[in-house]
């Protein structure tokens, strides 16, 4: 029976993905990129400068800053993906997979600042400080519609917050035991640690972030720079090999459309996540004076994410070279090639990498459930309830085999795009007036610019953003 249900799952998931949510993403990629006249790309220096800004400022109460909510994002975008993904897409489709991921990132980065700007714009602020938002909130308050906000949270919730989880706990279990740690054993630690954090509460989360991200992220990123400075004569070659091979129709499975632009797309894609509706959740946590700043925050996540972290892994693959004769793929494949430029110690280090990426991206992953769960209701119990919910599916996660489950995942994942690039495409116009508003105050000599929803012509539904209230959340003492 469970062989049945994985079987349909799959095949459901394949025409899914490969004949509808790639075209329907890459369009909302391309309709942000015209209509915000390439935001991702002439902001740049101002999203360089706000999440530099952000680094190590103090936050009030339970408030979350700028940077720790770009931190969280960050933490749940970046997981084993980045390094097994990457390997698997350029043993599938060839160095060129590496250009389309980078399209796609340029691309998806527009959209990634839409709805990031949206969720601010319609975030709910709490009695005890801080706020909450994301897509179930811009649904319901931006677009009147109760049921696709309650079916977007209950989706989110269980995808994320307990599948997700799962997978990453199971891939941090299987890396372990390659060093003959049982998998029980790293079960019953991560489970715990995992629990340390989540009854914590958000706050508790985004302070781990703030610190884990920059770590991970940084010693990865050097570990690339390592391989590729000591193999700079290599270097060009590698960066010709991906731009000729993208164009080449031979070069991995034919077509135009063959496993060359399928795999750097749907790697993209999945990696940085960007109309997924999962970042704008963690975005609206955000105290910040205006929402364009948060918007053009997580725009720049898209580019860490996958122009970054993504590429380094993909270099460490070309430069060694030998993907396509070892017989590996996956995370196997990148601690071959690092045992080959920096020695035997080299497959613990990726361990280390994916102990870290696999945590930091279970406590993100369990933000976003949290924040969904206090959409659907108030009552303290449900939230209890789901945080041992996080922590019993992370145990079972890195014990159980997880075909069916992962397959799952990417079914509801399926569902939230078609939610929420439905909702931003009709709502995208709000966020493109916020950008307008952020610019001209920019160019007045305004340092630092100050939102007032009266500057929307359509405010029903923003809670926030009016006299008094841009950056002190605890200070209106609004009930939920």
């Amino acid at each position: 029976m469970e062989e049945l249900l994985n079987s349909w799952v799959s095949t459901l998931n394949g025409y899914l993905w490969n004949y509808l949510i790639i075209f329907i993403l890459i369009g909302a990629g391309l309709f942000f990129t015209m209509t915000t006249r390439c935001v991702q790309l002439r902001m740049i220096p101002e999203m360089i400068k706000l999440v530099a800004g952000g680094v190590g400022n103090k936050t009030d109460n339970k408030q979350v800053s700028s940077f720790q909510a770009f931190c969280v994002s960050t933490a749940s975008r970046v997981g084993v993906g980045n390094i097994a993904g990457v390997a698997i897409a350029v043993v599938l489709g060839g160095p060129g997979a590496v250009f389309w991921m980078w399209m796609i990132a340029i691309i998806g980065s527009a959209t990634g600042f839409i709805e990031s700007t949206l969720a601010q714009i319609y975030k709910e602020p709490l009695k005890e400080g801080g706020f909450y938002g994301g897509p179930a909130y811009y649904i319901r308050y931006g677009l009147n519609s109760p049921f696709l906000s309650i079916l977007f949270a209950i989706l989110i919730s269980v995808t994320f917050g307990l599948i997700y989880n799962s997978v990453q706990a199971n891939t941090l279990s299987a890396a372990l035991a390659t060093f003959d740690i049982p998998a029980m054993e790293t079960s019953i630690v991560v489970a715990a640690l995992a629990g340390l954090v989540v009854f914590g509460g958000i706050h508790r989360v985004a302070k781990l972030s703030e610190v884990l991200v920059p770590i991970m992220a940084g010693l990865y990123i050097l570990t690339a720079l390592y391989v590729i400075i000591t193999n700079i004569t290599q270097f060009p070659h590698v960066i010709y090999t991906i731009i000729t091979s993208a164009f080449d129709p031979l070069a991995a499975g034919g077509g135009f459309m063959g496993a060359t632009m399928m795999n750097g797309i749907k790697r993209g894609l999945f990696s940085n996540e960007a109309g997924e509706g999962s970042v704008p959740n963690a975005a609206a946590t955000a105290t910040v004076a205006h929402p364009v700043e948060q918007g053009l925050v997580q725009a720049f996540g898209v580019f860490l994410d996958t122009l970054i972290i993504c590429t380094a892994s993909a270099f460490i693959v070309l430069i060694v070279g030998d993907y396509s004769t070892t017989g590996l793929t996956g995370v196997a494949l990148v601690q071959y090639n690092l045992a080959q430029e920096l020695g035997s110690w080299a497959p613990y280090a990726v361990a280390v990498f994916i102990i870290m990426f696999s945590f930091s991206s279970i406590v993100g992953n369990y933000y976003y459930g949290e924040i969904n769960i206090s959409h659907l209701t108030d009552k303290k119990i449900y939230l209890q309830l789901f945080r041992v919910g996080v922590i019993a599916m992370t145990f079972l996660g890195g014990i159980a085999s997880l075909d069916l489950v992962w397959n799952l995942a990417d079914l509801f994942m399926g569902f939230l795009v078609l939610t929420n690039v439905s909702a931003i495409v009709r709502m995208g116009r709000q966020a493109g007036l916020a950008l307008d508003d952020y610019i001209a105050q920019k160019r007045a000599g305004i340092e630092t610019p100050v939102f007032h929803r009266s500057l929307l012509p359509k405010q029903e539904g923003i809670i926030w953003w009016g006299d008094g209230q841009t950056t002190d959340s605890s200070a209106g003492k609004f009930d939920k």
